[in-house]
């Protein structure tokens, strides 16, 4: 009834109002549902109980609900304005002083591409409800969307890792060796006796004494080159006082036949250290392991004086003449020679993990003991575990072989050697790394010497030349240095001198070998 009263017109006009300054700022994107409560808030409902023509006051009552549908439209533009400029600034900061210097205006720059922003805060608004994008149906997702093939095809373009089977064979090794150890036990029983022993005392002392004797040939050499550097000195002050052309070389034939009484000392020394050492371990000396150390000793003391009578050769032929166009390494700079033939020196080309004499060495400033202590531990333990091996398995598997050798067995000979062989590489990997790894390091660092190279990665090694010139070095730069070289350099060919290497290194493994068990056809 109260509508009767109020002129349709000016109904009108106050919702028209009220819904037109609220939409005139309609925010974009996601204020639109701040926008909606707003909107809900600033134009009240008409008051259906003013369409009574019998309520007093109706138009006063009127005029109120106009005021305040204006302060609430008010209100409400002024918030939505409040939130479009703070969402222009998140999306385009605000204009700086120089650009509205520039363009001569105070107002920001307007929004460019503002449908995109627009759809842009809706994907984002979208995006924002993770629950919303989820497809209800759960059993059609579409796994099989491109074609593919397997990792291990030829047509893969990635590489598969085998890690994982690396893994396995490793615990599929360890597992076997451990049915092994289980059935060597089952079968043998504990076989290692640490009071049993067949070394006689005539063994243990003989041993002691070659093991003594040997260094004593380093000292001998090391007379011999005392002489010769001695001859070279009155020969270079002899020379410089000669003025005559035909004195000169009175004097140079003089210095070469002393040369050749040099090397012909250098070469009995040599020869007696090797063979009188080798002659005792094959006659005298019974036990294998006695026997093999002292071998392995001479043959070592053996390499080392023969490397000192080449090197300190060289020396003095480059004492004797300073302008050859082959200039020595730099490194032998702050010992030339004779400085360098001393006791000293000689011990500790003794002493040091090389098998080629250097006047210099590359050296370290300290002593790390407790480095030291665990090589020595690691050399204890390997050695500790190759008898116990030797002893537990091998042993057993050597004597039962040897009924099926003599009987031309060749099935359970093959069958033998497998077994063998495994077992073999066990004690080779042990020994190799408790000789080269952990006592070769140990005494590197006592001797202060710097270069550790004893061996380089040999079990990578794609070919078996490769192999040989990596898993032992100092034996490999011997044999480089004093053979190959020399050869090639008096014009045999690579080839050839190769073979010669092959075959003198050979010859020192079978003596190596073969003296110690006394079986010169091992």
């Amino acid at each position: 009834m109260l509508l009767s009263l109020v002129p349709s017109s000016a109904k009108l006009s106050i919702e028209h109002r009220c819904l037109m300054s609220v939409s005139a700022a309609k925010p974009p994107g996601p204020d639109r549902a701040n926008h909606q409560q707003t909107n809900s808030l600033a134009c009240p409902a008409f008051p259906s109980s003013w369409s009574s023509p019998s309520l007093p006051g109706s138009r006063s009552m009127l005029g109120r609900w106009k005021r305040r549908t204006d302060q609430v439209a008010q209100r409400a533009m002024a918030s939505v304005a409040q939130t479009t400029v703070s969402t222009s600034h998140n999306v385009h900061p605000p204009a700086s002083a120089s650009w509205m210097a520039k363009n001569g205006t105070t107002a920001a720059p307007p929004l460019a591409d503002g449908n995109r922003n627009e759809s842009g805060n809706r994907a984002q608004h979208t995006n924002s409800n993770p629950r919303a994008a989820k497809s209800k149906y759960r059993h059609v997702a579409a796994f099989h969307s491109r074609p593919r093939v397997s990792c291990l095809s030829r047509d893969s373009e990635t590489s598969p890792s085998f890690m994982g089977f690396r893994n396995l064979m490793v615990l599929v090794l360890i597992v076997m060796n451990l049915r092994l150890i289980v059935e060597n036990f089952m079968k043998y029983g504990v076989l290692i006796c640490i009071r049993c022993h067949d070394y006689r005392k005539q063994d243990v002392v003989l041993g002691a004494i070659l093991f003594a004797l040997v260094p004593c040939h380093l000292f001998v050499a090391y007379i011999i080159e005392r002489a010769a550097a001695h001859q070279v000195k009155g020969a270079i002050g002899r020379i410089k006082r000669k003025e005559s052309e035909e004195e000169n070389t009175q004097e140079q034939l003089a210095f070469r036949s002393a040369w050749i009484y040099v090397a012909l000392a250098h070469t009995l020394n040599a020869c007696l250290c090797l063979l009188v050492t080798s002659y005792a371990v094959y006659y005298y000396v019974n036990h294998p392991g006695i026997g093999t150390l002292c071998e392995v000793h001479v043959i070592v003391v053996w390499l080392k004086i023969c490397s000192y009578a080449f090197t300190n050769r060289d020396l003095r032929h480059a004492a004797l003449h300073p302008s050859s166009t082959s200039p020595l390494p730099e490194i032998y700079n702050s010992l030339p020679y004779p400085r360098n033939v001393t006791i000293k020196n000689l011990t500790y080309f003794w002493l040091a993990p090389t098998l080629v004499y250097q006047p210099v060495y590359p050296r370290t400033d300290r002593i790390r003991w407790s480095f030291v202590a665990k090589r020595v531990m690691e050399v204890v333990g390997l050695s500790v575990f190759i008898w116990l091996t030797s002893a537990q398995y091998a042993a057993p598997v050597l004597r039962n072989s040897l009924e099926k050798i003599a009987t031309l067995d060749l099935t359970s000979i093959i069958e033998r050697v497998m077994k063998l062989s495994t077992i073999s590489l066990i004690i080779w990997l042990a020994g190799f790394f408790a000789l080269f790894q952990s006592f070769l390091n140990a005494l590197a660092e006592v001797m202060h010497f710097g270069d550790r190279e004893f061996y380089t990665e040999w079990w990578n090694s794609p070919s078996v030349g490769t192999y040989w010139r990596t898993w032992n070095k100092p034996v490999y730069h011997f044999m480089r240095r004093h053979i190959f070289s020399p050869l090639v350099g008096r014009g045999w060919s690579p080839f050839a001198a190769s073979v010669m290497v092959f075959t003198f290194s050979g010859i020192l493994h079978e003596l190596l070998v073969g003296i110690p068990t006394h079986n010169m056809i091992a």
